[in-house]
């Protein structure tokens, strides 16, 4: 029936009806962006996860023909930079996050100004690391973990030890480890891995975990002692540094990560695009070289695959929160 009714038609129309059919997806889809991309980053410069952000939006702006600011919005836990996100509404602001603000926050905190599970989007995960248990090479005396376990123990509550902020993974490490070794530490959280790293070379921390490209100048200063990776298996960058398992402690494993979310409004076409675009610059020697050097491992897949390792986190990391009493009200 419809192909006699357009039989009927002048040619004129029919064009006309044909165009407006190749149009529709198009139109269905506008393009983006049309602004500037605004990428908050919660930590501090110099952080691994400003570092990512600073590899990328030169190569994304190429790619989008529009720039991609880098805004560092360090402070509570990183939560501050997330919230940002969560309520923007000008569908082109995102946040690199980690997981602390993302994944334990709901668990260290009695309220907190967004809802990572509802108010924010997975895009793309970028890299996961494993944190490194380091020392101050002068005032902590231990050259293996089971040294720094009796050492920790014998400070009866005295050691202390930083972290990049309240709820991260460096500060939840660190807990787990010392609930496993049966000692005591104050913690220090800092707002972003190198004052936290500084921090521990000039001994006013006894210790850290933490992903190591903070930590690699003062190791190679001679202030920083690496004692080992809460990784499964020892790191291609770091194969002299054991894992805390080897060392006797295989209930401590832990991966820090990091990717891209934007709020629960971002819709699935501008998702779908930044999630392609990441990708593909994840994938190239340039990027993979550059964040192998900082002791990164590119991850990159699909926005649900992110999610699932945002939910594995919160089922994994809620009831050891629960059970170690961490609180930050």
């Amino acid at each position: 029936m419809l192909r006699r009714r357009l039989l009927t038609l002048p040619l004129a129309a029919v064009c006309a009806l044909s165009a407006l059919a190749v149009l529709a997806p198009a139109q269905a889809q506008p393009a983006w962006p049309t602004q500037t991309v605004r990428l908050v980053v919660p930590t501090g410069p110099g952080s691994s996860l400003d570092l990512i952000a600073r590899l990328l939006n030169e190569k994304l702006a190429a790619r989008w023909g529009h720039s991609v600011v880098v805004e560092n919005k360090p402070g509570a836990g990183g939560m501050l930079g997330l919230d940002v996100a969560a309520k923007s509404t000008d569908g082109h602001t995102v946040a690199i996050g980690f997981n602390g603000p993302v994944a334990n926050a709901p668990f260290l905190y009695k309220k907190t100004p967004y809802d990572p599970a509802k108010d924010l989007r997975p895009i793309v995960m970028t890299t996961s690391q494993a944190n490194v248990l380091a020392v101050n090479a002068e005032k902590v005396p231990a050259r293996t973990v089971a040294e720094f376990a009796a050492w920790a123990k014998s400070q009866a509550g005295k050691a202390n030890y930083s972290s990049l902020g309240n709820g991260s993974s460096a500060h939840l490490t660190m807990e787990l480890f010392l609930s496993e070794a049966g000692a005591q530490a104050a913690h220090v959280p800092f707002n972003g891995s190198p004052p936290a790293a500084m921090a521990v070379a000039q001994g006013e921390a006894h210790a850290t975990f933490m992903v190591a490209p903070a930590l690699l100048p003062h190791v190679q200063s001679g202030k920083v002692r690496l004692l080992a990776v809460s990784s499964r298996q020892r790191l291609d960058s770091l194969k002299d540094v054991p894992t805390l398992a080897e060392s006797g402690f295989p209930a401590v494993e832990a991966l820090a990560w990091n990717g891209l979310l934007g709020p629960a409004s971002m819709p699935e076409a501008v998702v779908t695009k930044i999630n392609a675009d990441v990708n593909a610059l994840l994938a190239s020697d340039e990027v993979k070289t550059a964040l192998a050097r900082q002791g990164m491992t590119v991850v990159g897949g699909s926005a649900a695959d992110f999610k699932r390792v945002i939910d594995a986190d919160v089922a994994r990391w809620g009831p050891v929160i629960r059970r170690l009493g961490v609180t930050l009200d």
